[in-house]
């Protein structure tokens, strides 16, 4: 019961990590409002309510800032404080630059990083009126730590997320606010389940622990940064990969 009486939003919920991070928070007593743009939201939300928990389930697009503010005052206005964020939501479409559009380039800028600030704006005037707050961004390893090919908007997207999360939690540490990023290695989820398992397979032998993350080793972390027991943590840039930058 780490989180007994907090209240939390996760971003890009309905499936892979985000569903763990809901799920997660749930375990430990969090409130949780679970958002996603494709309708899963509802699934994960139901797993929660089958667990004893308590949330909601919304539907959000969080390149629109009105939406997110939506969900802000929904939250809100149902469980009475905003404590935990959980900035999660993200794309990763590989495309060669040499090949890449305008579009392309947006369509991931929007969702990855305007996503971060479009929430995060959304939320923060709750937590600076109740001074405390949590807010956990995932990053990644490519972008904050290694560069990938045909993922240069990703890369540049995370590494933006890494600079907001630093800067932010200089910001907000007065306020009883911290603001911390976690980067993932390989995870295996439905959305890299796409890179094929003979790639899957090929990254797996270049970890050190030999296999890929699990969604629920990520959502530990980022429990953890959500309790107390992180008090004295902000700004930091938690990476989980399985030793896989150390080559």
């Amino acid at each position: 019961m780490m989180l007994k009486g907090r209240v939390a939003i996760v971003t890009g919920a309905g499936q892979g990590i985000g569903r763990a991070i809901a799920i997660a928070l749930a375990k430990e007593s969090a409130k949780v409002v679970v958002t996603d743009i494709t309708g899963k939201e509802v699934e994960t939300l139901k797993e929660i309510l089958s667990l004893g928990g308590e949330g909601l389930a919304l539907k959000l697009d969080v390149t629109v800032f009105k939406n997110a503010k939506r969900v802000a005052e929904k939250t809100y206005g149902e469980f009475g404080r905003i404590d935990i964020l959980v900035n999660n939501a993200g794309i990763f479409p590989f495309k060669p630059f040499i090949d890449m559009t305008e579009e392309d380039w947006d369509k991931v800028i929007n969702v990855n990083l305007k996503g971060v600030f479009n929430c995060t704006k959304a939320v923060i005037s709750y937590m600076v009126k109740q001074k405390y707050g949590r807010i956990i961004n995932i990053a990644s390893i490519a972008g904050t730590i290694v560069g990938f090919p045909q993922l240069t908007h990703y890369c540049a997207s995370k590494a933006g997320i890494l600079g907001f999360t630093r800067a932010l939690a200089l910001e907000l540490a007065p306020y009883g606010i911290t603001v911390n990023a976690v980067a993932p290695g390989l995870i295996r989820t439905p959305g890299t389940e796409a890179l094929g398992e003979e790639m899957i397979k090929q990254f797996e032998k270049q970890t050190p622990i030999g296999r890929s993350g699990k969604p629920e080793e990520v959502a530990d972390i980022v429990t953890f940064l959500a309790s107390n027991k992180a008090n004295y943590i902000t700004g930091a840039l938690i990476v989980i990969d399985g030793g896989w930058t150390l080559i």
